[in-house]
């Protein structure tokens, strides 16, 4: 089957959906906080719309399910965020807020709530530090192919604790309630973008009553949410909302959807949820129940962001390779097994489907592709298509990023390979190794809620010197610190790359281009 049909079933496969009372469950009552300790000490902090009162647990100040724009309900369905309204008193912020309504399970926890009233965000300080400390602040955009997945996913309790900086982790609406195109909607095919705009915009406005540095702000993004970061990089309405930028397993390479071909795709979506006629269309979609927006989404998705309008001009990758970026120091980074992850569905793939899949995705290079991919030199057929795919898709277009960076701002690359990795929640086949596939990292860098197994003392040994990296560079653009070993940036005349091992930390300038074949790829013309 085509790649581009692989890869789609990782995030799009239609298994279930959603408990139907779930996506309809309020804010105020909805959510947990997993693994969160007895509350120790109570904590208020002042924002723009009202005061807020978190928690210290877990070695950190902890404010949850904090409000950055309005619910996306009724009338502000299928539109821009709007602002928060303000209120009195102190509003509890001590339970996170619900994950934003999707329909493929496995983007969250079984027991995770959600609802279409989502746009909250979650905020961790160190204990005790006071408004208007200018501790530097990590922005986190998480993954899930646009559809799927949840920042209540991930807490900053060790890497707040660990690097004297703040963590924020942030929901934005997912699928069609964030990306529906059709020319009658204001914001059209950006809302998901938008939405993440305005949860910077928020902290910018805030985290100095947090103690942090609004003028220090690290945007760091996984997956899609790197290429969220990719799209900040590249529109100028995100110029001067932060001032570094990490790219994890999505290096500014995707994001091809024009906004005529996203309002196509829309006419197509609001055709299947009955809406048809053209004055009606967006009352229509806005007076639909849930649920059916979420069954609807199942077969008629959404293209991805709308580019060629004053939000995205051009397409990521384009500006950067034209210089008309926001130019930021920037950290590139992929794990070494991307798409084990991405193929996890044929992991019992036979020799001779193997052989089939490259015939039908390379065409004409598919024997040039087979003889560097020969079956011989893998375990399994799965092994295979899981390195060519990371190879061509993630790894050496990574590497190619990062070669054009460093000519233009300071970078560095970097390579996640635990050999013993655990995977994602609910992404462990019976006998295959799943190590170092994509979003392994995820559970090193932060309190993450979805992985597979716990880490091991080793394993949270390397994760703490990936957070001093990441806090290092939060804090001065550069990720260094006494004890770590030394990481060089990426130039026009040296690629070093640094790779994460529980073994120990390690540095060349040879072995990632070598390992995934990047000379090959090039050559084939599939990376530039």
């Amino acid at each position: 089957m085509p790649r581009s049909t692989v890869i789609k079933r990782l995030w799009w496969a239609t298994t279930a959906v959603i408990a139907l009372s779930a996506m309809s469950m309020p804010a105020s009552s909805a959510g947990t906080t997993a693994g969160l300790a007895p509350v120790t000490k109570q904590s208020t902090v002042h924002t723009q719309d009202g005061w807020v009162q978190g928690v210290v647990s877990g070695g950190a100040r902890q404010f949850l399910g904090v409000p950055y724009a309005a619910p996306p309900v009724n009338d502000r369905r299928f539109a821009p965020p709007q602002p928060v309204a303000s209120w009195d008193g102190v509003r509890p912020a001590t339970v996170q807020a619900p994950a934003c309504v999707q329909f493929q399970p496995k983007g969250v926890r079984n027991e995770q709530a959600t609802s279409e009233d989502c746009l909250y965000l979650d905020i961790y300080t160190p204990p005790g530090v006071q408004p208007k400390s200018m501790l530097p602040v990590l922005f986190f955009v998480h993954g899930g192919g646009g559809t799927q997945g949840s920042g209540v996913l991930y807490g900053g309790e060790r890497f707040t604790s660990l690097t004297n900086a703040i963590f924020v982790s942030v929901n934005y609406r997912l699928g069609a309630f964030g990306q529906l195109a059709l020319p009658q909607l204001d914001g059209s095919g950006d809302f998901a973008f938008l939405d993440q705009l305005a949860a910077l915009k928020w902290v910018t406005q805030n985290i100095a009553e947090f103690g942090g540095d609004p003028g220090n702000v690290t945007v760091d993004g996984q997956s899609a949410g790197s290429m969220a970061v990719c799209d900040m990089l590249a529109s100028p309405q995100a110029a001067g909302l932060f001032q570094r930028a990490v790219l994890e397993s999505t290096p500014c390479n995707l994001g091809t959807a024009t906004l005529a071909a996203a309002q196509a795709q829309g006419r197509q979506f609001a055709a299947a949820a009955g809406c048809t006629d053209a004055a009606t269309i967006v009352s229509c979609l806005r007076a639909a129940w849930t649920p059916d927006l979420v069954a609807v989404q199942q077969k008629y998705r959404p293209g991805g962001l709308a580019y060629g309008t004053p939000l995205l001009p051009l397409v990521p990758k384009d500006a950067i390779q034209q210089g008309k970026w926001n130019k930021v120091p920037v950290i590139v980074g992929s794990t070494r097994w991307e798409y084990k992850l991405q193929d996890v569905d044929d992991a019992d793939m036979t020799p001779e489907q193997y052989t089939a899949a490259i015939r039908d995705q390379f065409g004409a290079d598919a024997a040039a592709v087979l003889a560097h991919y020969p079956l011989a030199n893998y375990p399994a057929p799965f092994y295979a298509y899981a390195a060519l795919g990371t190879d061509s898709g993630k790894a050496c277009p990574a590497y190619s990023l990062a070669g054009r960076l460093g000519t233009q701002v300071p970078t560095w690359q970097e390579e996640f390979d635990d050999p013993t990795s655990p995977t994602l929640f609910g992404f462990q086949p019976p006998g295959i190794d799943m190590s170092s596939a994509h979003s392994a990292e995820l559970a090193y860098l932060w309190n993450f809620a979805l992985g597979e197994r716990p880490l091991t003392g080793v394993q949270l040994t390397l994760g703490r010197q990936m957070d001093r990296y990441w806090g290092a560079f939060a804090r001065s653009g550069r990720p260094a610190a006494p004890g770590l070993t030394a990481w060089p940036a990426v130039t026009a005349s040296a690629h070093p790359v640094l790779d994460f091992r529980p073994s120990g930390n390690t540095v060349s300038s040879t072995l990632f281009a070598t390992e995934h074949q990047c000379g090959f790829w090039s050559g084939l013309g599939t990376v530039s």
